[in-house]
């Protein structure tokens, strides 16, 4: 799978403690227009797993190509990532990155066992954009679609 190139995003929510929490994810896709849903999945030993779980709205920051920093964040083991960025909280009630190229602020719609995933399906409340370049997951590699693509 890590030949299919994707689009990296950073999950966030509050906790039951009112913590933001986050981790990186690439596993990102649109479901449905009517009504606009869309999914991700979280692995069942991650250490959020259990608080995700219990949240019932979350937000897909979708990462510019500028913003590498923020994917190795989320994906580490750093105890307290949201003190090593920048993000606020919205009118939603959600910790959301700054800068992103795109946010989707989302309630939960349906969580699906999925293996050794549940893949978590939110309903779109308001969407952000940005113009700006993404960043991309291929091979194991991170970084932003080389501009030889434009051509």
């Amino acid at each position: 799978m890590g030949n299919y190139p994707t689009g990296v995003t950073v999950v966030t929510a509050f906790d039951e403690n009112d913590k933001p929490m986050g981790l990186t994810v690439n596993s990102f896709a649109s479901v449905s227009l009517e009504p606009l849903l869309v999914l991700w999945s979280i692995n069942n030993g991650a250490g959020s797993y259990k608080d995700f779980l219990k949240t019932e709205k979350f937000a897909v920051n979708i990462l510019a190509s500028d913003q590498e920093d923020l994917c190795t964040l989320f994906s580490s083991r750093v105890e307290d990532r949201f003190g090593e960025c920048d993000w606020k909280k919205s009118e939603f009630d959600l910790p959301i990155l700054s800068d992103s190229l795109a946010v989707l602020q989302c309630k939960v719609f349906k969580k699906v066992d999925a293996g050794d995933h549940t893949i978590m399906i939110g309903e779109v409340l308001d969407i952000h954009n940005e113009e700006k370049e993404p960043l991309l997951y291929h091979r194991r590699t991170i970084g932003a679609i080389p501009e030889t693509f434009y051509k």
